[in-house]
This record gives structure tokens, sequence and C-alpha cells, in this order.
């Protein structure tokens, strides 16, 4: 993966040149489009039994892990997110190497950079897994790869915004000032989410109230949809960057 313009680029072996911005929008409305598909049909044809719990009582709207687990949902949610997993992988990547340019002289940042990275790719990898083991097939599992998906992606956001804090101390670019603003806030707001469904989850397993349930889903929605958010600031930051695939001139193949 190449990044930025590359005038000098050998034009019969160009294959493909693509805004990175424009990559980025397509690995984020993936699972966006297929989480609205998911919670549209259980609602419309599973309601029952996207929304029945343990405790028996009435809610309204279904977890995700109920919504992404039964027919045809399960296949679309996986469909999605493996065509979104490789990409992640890329981006994931292009902001190590993003970062490791910016601070090639600052070791602590540096080593934030690597952490960030494997933060993602865990962050990734658990997604993959919980969308590949659903709850209905082996619970244990599944609440794992929640449990690191979640962990790893708090982290990976701090992370991630105490390095736009040091490039924003070093840089005046009025996009990196405005993509650091909206890290933070996102980050906060992605925090207060999960606190909040945490909970709405406890609450109701203890005490069975009626809705509760429904209150900890649309935490959890918010939760998925902030985290989506926080990937999009990426538009700020890889605004004028480019994805070029190419064939080498023929004098530099090894």
């Amino acid at each position: 993966m190449l990044q930025g313009p590359y005038s000098s680029l050998d034009r019969d072996g160009l294959l493909i040149r693509l805004p990175l911005i424009s990559f980025v929008w397509g690995t984020v409305l993936l699972p966006l489009i297929g989480l609205i598909i998911c919670l549209f049909i259980s609602l419309m044809y599973h309601f029952e039994d996207a929304t029945y719990t343990h405790c028996q009582v009435s809610n309204f709207l279904p977890s995700i892990s109920s919504a992404i687990s039964r027919v045809p949902e399960r296949y679309i949610w996986r469909c999605c997110i493996g065509l979104h997993s490789a990409p992640r992988f890329l981006i994931a990547t292009a902001y190590f190497n993003f970062y490791r340019s910016r601070f090639a002289n600052r070791l602590l940042e540096l080593l934030l950079s690597g952490l960030a990275l494997v933060c993602s790719m865990a962050e990734n990898s658990g997604l993959l897994l919980l969308t590949y083991v659903s709850s209905t097939e082996t619970y244990s599992v599944h609440k794992n790869s929640f449990i690191v998906f979640i962990g790893s992606s708090l982290l990976h956001m701090l992370i991630t915004c105490w390095l736009w804090r040091t490039i924003r101390r070093y840089y005046v670019n009025p996009e990196e000032v405005m993509s650091y603003r909206r890290k933070v806030q996102l980050f906060l707001f992605n925090a207060i989410c999960c606190l909040a469904a945490l909970y709405f989850f406890r609450r109701h397993n203890n005490y069975c109230e009626t809705g509760v349930y429904t209150l900890f889903a649309i935490s959890e929605y918010m939760v998925v949809f902030s985290n989506m958010a926080f990937h999009m600031t990426a538009y700020w930051d890889f605004g004028t960057r480019e994805l070029i695939v190419a064939t080498p001139p023929e004098g530099k193949r090894y």
C-alpha cells in the first residue's frame, strides 16, 4: 500500500488508484448497513425470539447478539464482517505507518503506536470471532470475544486520543485539530455507553424489570455506532492519501 501523490509511478504498471477515504467509507459502511438490515429483519420477522430473555418480561428491541444469531441475519452479518475485516487490518497498518512517520524521534509515542496497532488487530479479531461464533452456538466463546472486542476497542481509542493530542500540540493543521476533538468526544461517549450497557445488563439479570433489557440494547447500539464513527474520523486523517496497487518497473523486480 502506498500513500500520497506518486507522479513518478510507471503508468503502465498502475492497476488500482483509489482515494483512501473512499476505502475507509466502504469499510465502515459494510457493518453499519449489515447491522441495520439484521435489526430490521429481527424486528419484522423474529420479534418474539429476538427479544426473549430468561426473565420472560416484555422487551422491545433485540440485543445485537440476538439480532445476528438467526437465519438469514446470521449470514448477512457474517458476509458484511468478513468483507469488512481485511480492509480493517490494512487501515490499522496505514495508521501505524502514519504515526511512525510523525513520531520518528519520540520513543514513547512510537511504543504507543505499536500498542495501538496491536489493540486494533485484537479489536478486529474479537469482532470476527464473536461474529462467526454466535451466542446461540457457543455462548462462552461469544461472550469472551465480545469482552476482547470492547476492551481492545476502548484501549485503542484511548491511545489514539493520546497520540492525536501530541500531534495537535506540534501541528496546526485545522483538519488534525478537528480530528482530535471528534476522537475525544466519541471516545468519551463510547465509554459512557459501555458503562450504561453494563449497568442495564446487570440490572436486568438481577431484577428482571420490564424494558430494562431494551435500554441495554439501545446502549449497545450506541457503543457500536460510536465505534464506527470513531473509525470514520479517518476522513480528516487520510483526506489526501491514496490507495495504489501497481506493478513495479521492470528494473525493480526482485
